[in-house]
């Protein structure tokens, strides 16, 4: 990948205000515009972290869960 890791930092940064405006302004429970912005934080999360990676040698300590994660089966 050969995008610069700042313009991939404000492509996430921006996600997360997006999301935060459809939170803010959320129709419902299954708000489709949430969701959207939901994915669209987890898609620009996954490219900064992997430019991060190319780039510097460098990650974050964040993971992303997906449906059908469940740490807690772990503690058994």
């Amino acid at each position: 990948m050969s995008i610069d890791p700042r313009v991939a930092l404000q492509t996430l940064v921006s996600a997360l205000e997006e999301h935060l405006n459809a939170a803010a302004s959320r129709r419902g429970d299954e708000d489709p515009a949430v969701e959207a912005a939901y994915l669209a934080i987890a898609d620009a999360f996954d490219t900064y972290e992997e430019v991060l990676y190319d780039t510097h040698g460098e990650v974050t300590p964040l993971v992303i869960y997906e449906d059908g994660d469940d740490d807690e089966s772990d503690d058994s």
